[in-house]
């Protein structure tokens, strides 16, 4: 495990504005509570809390990964009708106390969805 720092700093705080998921024309995530990750030099990651996503449009899948400032990563597939976009979700269901607040939130990949909207 790896605490952020000034080498690796990671900042976690709520998003003022409203997070909009879209796939295959459904909107499957909206949230006026998603938290915003700034992790590095990295774009910014924006979390929904998992109450304010359709779970019905959410797979697990056995992908699994590990990050040393978060934890151990799990996946999700989206599905909407016949489209499904593979390990587009993530989530980190016991995250490091360093990024706790992400905790029974999700994570979409932006190229996996038709669009992730802020505003």
């Amino acid at each position: 495990m790896k605490i952020p720092g000034p080498d690796h700093p990671i900042t976690v705080e709520p998003f003022a504005e409203t997070v909009t998921v879209v796939f295959n024309g459904k909107q499957v995530a909206r949230s006026s509570r998603a938290l915003k990750m700034q992790e590095a030099s990295y774009p910014p990651v924006y979390y929904v809390p998992l109450d304010d996503v359709d779970r019905a449009a959410l797979s697990r899948t056995a992908q699994r990964t590990y990050c040393p400032h978060k934890g151990d990563a799990s996946y999700y597939t989206v599905t909407v009708g016949i489209e499904s976009a593979e390990n587009a979700v993530w989530a980190y269901e016991e995250p490091y106390d360093a990024v706790a607040a992400i905790a029974g939130h999700v994570a979409f990949y932006p190229d996996r969805v038709d669009s992730l909207t802020l505003g």
